[in-house]
């Protein structure tokens, strides 16, 4: 029961993540309506930038650790989110407007222009970040086994959570979330009402790019290092999760990825983890068959 219980625990954070990054990644979606890797690799980017500066802090700078991971936030978080929206006004956007499934190949060179600066960056290192806020914090007690999570995961999980509550919450209660809305739902349209389709869609783009900014620094803080294999994992989970629960609905999509976290954290631990991707990969493409809806994407 107690193995049980710390297994479930362990799958909120993880389910957490899993649910932000759907969520971006729905806002996004959105407004291109093509499917985008370039999400999972700002994600992986992210967390690289965050190893470089804080390498760069701490070894060249000699600031103490607590001031090169701060130097390091900073300055990762302007790089992605830098990119993030440079990506979505130079190459997506164009793209969108003139030729929509070019979206598709071009994501795939913005990935590997992401992932060759970082590595060149990095001089080809893998560098780690130490532990920190690595304290237990303790649920439950059954005799010697005790249910706990750290410092850092309740930390990352509240952060993420958050970042889900709030953005659902604009894109309910907010004029933005109506526009929003209308964008998706007939750009064309909005743009006869007086809506600007163009600075909606930046500004989906550059919100989801946030997102997976944030995620990518959280998620290598706690990882302690971050790689552009894991970034696409990441992506290709979320872009399969969020097609089964609807792109039109980034809370629903949300949902639906954190389901798909659960299940891989219980799967890690009471199934062969060797398996884990394939039975988890195969899961989503029989939801997408049997959730297979009959329909245009213009």
């Amino acid at each position: 029961m107690a193995y049980l219980l710390q297994q479930l625990a362990n799958a909120v954070p993880v389910a957490a993540l899993y649910a932000a990054l759907a969520f971006g990644y729905a806002v996004a979606f959105g407004v291109t309506r093509r499917a985008d890797i370039t999400y999972g690799a700002l994600f992986a980017f992210a967390g690289q930038m965050l190893l470089l500066f804080t390498d760069v802090g701490y070894n060249r700078l000699i600031l103490v650790l607590p001031a090169a991971l701060a130097f390091g936030v900073l300055l990762a978080f302007l790089y992605t989110t830098g990119a993030g929206l440079l990506i979505g006004r130079v190459v997506v956007r164009p793209l969108v407007a003139r030729s929509p499934n070019t979206v598709i190949v071009a994501a795939f060179g913005v990935l590997i222009v992401l992932m060759e600066t970082a590595w060149l960056a990095l001089d080809t290192r893998t560098v780690w970040l130490p532990p920190f806020f690595n304290t237990r914090v303790v649920f439950w007690t059954d005799g010697a086994f005790e249910v706990t999570l750290t410092q850092i995961q309740l930390f990352n999980t509240a952060v993420m959570a958050a970042l889900v509550l709030i953005g659902a919450g604009v894109l309910r209660y907010t004029t933005w979330g109506r526009i929003w809305r209308a964008v998706t739902d007939e750009p064309l349209a909005a743009e006869l009402c007086g809506v600007s389709a163009e600075k909606v869609f930046l500004v989906a783009y550059g919100s989801a790019a946030l997102v997976a900014t944030v995620c990518g620094l959280l998620s290598t803080s706690y990882y302690g290092t971050m790689d552009f294999g894991a970034g696409l994992i990441f992506g290709l989970k979320v872009l399969m999760v969020a097609a089964v629960g609807g792109y039109g609905n980034p809370l629903k999509s949300a949902g639906g990825a954190a389901v798909l976290g659960a299940t891989e954290t219980l799967w890690s631990a009471y199934g062969p983890l060797i398996w884990r991707d394939l039975v988890i990969f195969s899961l989503l493409v029989l939801l997408l068959v049997l959730s297979r809806r009959e329909r245009i994407i213009p």
